[in-house]
């Protein structure tokens, strides 16, 4: 039977579309419904492509999303330069990070388990509970406000629609902040509590 060159182009651009748009960032189903039944019937190809790239790909169908990791290095191995860029989190983000990724599983354990959405007023008392007595309102504000909107940028929230300040968590959150890291999420809370305290400015503008 003879190829059909006009199918065999379609799969060629729809291989080249789900590539690129796994370059950018992680791949939503709810985001682009056909983008993601093309990363569905292409993953093996997928796959085989990036694997030259020294990357992996991850692939959750049952939450819908998908995205590129770095290939570990063998041991005795050349070292492959990353593509996927590694991101130095600060104390404040990964702390919220770590209590997002709690409130999810509590989320997950409720026999509703649904999406979950926490406006900004439910994140701040989150946070608050972590903060050394005293802190200054308006900064811890500011500090919240630069944090959330890295988590945002990160693609571990999406903001909502509307005048409610409202956010959701994204369920890639799992693949990042996993089960082991949350074995020890109290000592590490215990942790950034220190850091923060050490770290957070005064009255006069001073770090303490």
């Amino acid at each position: 039977m003879t190829p059909n060159p006009s199918r065999a182009s379609e799969a060629c651009d729809s291989l080249s579309l789900v590539l690129v748009a796994l370059m950018k960032g992680v791949v939503y189903q709810e985001g682009d419904p056909t983008l993601w039944q093309g990363l569905l019937n292409l993953h093996p190809r997928v796959r085989e492509h990036v694997a030259v790239l020294g990357l992996q790909l991850v692939l959750d169908e049952r939450e819908g999303y998908a995205y590129l990791r770095q290939q570990p290095t063998a041991e005795g191995g050349a070292e492959v330069p990353h593509l996927v860029a590694r991101r130095q989190l600060s104390y404040g983000v990964s702390l919220l990070l770590a209590l997002l990724r709690k409130k999810l599983a509590e989320a997950e354990a409720t026999a509703h388990g649904g999406r979950l959405v926490l406006r900004r007023e439910d994140i701040l008392e989150l946070v608050r509970l972590f903060l050394p007595e005293g802190t200054n309102e308006a900064r811890m504000m500011d500090r919240l406000d630069a944090d959330l909107a890295k988590v945002v940028e990160l693609g571990f929230l999406r903001k909502l629609r509307g005048g409610d300040e409202a956010y959701e968590v994204r369920r890639i959150l799992k693949a990042f902040v996993d089960a082991q890291w949350l074995d020890t999420f109290q000592q590490k809370l215990a942790d950034y509590r220190a850091h923060l305290r050490a770290d957070l400015p005064d009255e006069n503008g001073a770090t303490q």
